[in-house]
């Protein structure tokens, strides 16, 4: 069986653009502002791993639980590129960076316990944009056991990502200082903005389709 190379390509640029490793060094570092360095790796590998089970789970059963709701895959299609959409145009008018800086903020103030569960792995790696993401594309791999097993794969190496990242975040924040987070974050914006508008299309046409 030839490799979804369409499939791969789609799913980890669409994941890598909602859950954004790179985007999410301001608020890593600020949730985990004090902490020595052997805390923080410690931090960032349970964050990366509860992230992991909640997007897997969610590719797993989100289809089910949608069938069990009665809320169709197209509907919940129009809706998730809706909901995309809307991160996007947070990232592209940067509030998106602003909220995960506030999210930070708010778990240092109230000396949150687990800042791996709150706010890294949700609502900023697993959030509702990302379970969104995956549930769209668990629809589009439709009951193909190889395509979930490729994102649940595609999962792991995305969180993989913000893994790598979070154990470089100083020296990335460094590098790309200000405003090379903030072009980052625009571009990745205006393409995620896309794809989401392909996810309504899609659910659309589907609909008419029908």
């Amino acid at each position: 069986m030839p490799l979804p190379v369409d499939f791969v390509v789609s799913a980890l640029v669409t994941l890598l653009v909602v859950v954004d490793p790179v985007g999410l060094t301001p608020a890593f570092l600020g949730t985990t502002s004090g902490l020595p360095r052997a805390a923080r790796r410690q931090v960032a590998l349970r964050a990366a791993i509860i992230a992991f089970v909640i997007l897997a789970g969610a590719a797993l059963i989100g289809d089910w639980l949608l069938r069990t709701l009665s809320i169709s895959l197209h509907a919940f299609r129009i809706a998730g590129g809706l909901l995309l959409f809307s991160i996007a145009s947070e990232m592209v008018f940067g509030l998106r960076i602003t909220r995960q800086t506030q999210a930070a903020d708010k778990a240092i103030e109230e000396h949150v316990r687990n800042i791996a569960a709150f706010p890294l792995a949700i609502p900023l790696m697993a959030g509702p944009g990302a379970i969104t993401a995956t549930i769209l594309l668990a629809g589009r791999a439709g009951s193909d056991p190889v395509r979930i097993a490729l994102l649940i794969a595609i999962i792991a190496l995305v969180m993989l990502a913000c893994l790598l990242v979070f154990f470089a975040a100083a020296r990335i924040e460094r590098v790309l200082g200000v405003t090379g987070n903030t072009v980052l974050s625009r571009l990745l914006g205006v393409l995620l903005a896309a794809l989401a508008v392909q996810f309504v299309i899609d659910g659309v046409k589907a609909v008419m389709a029908g």
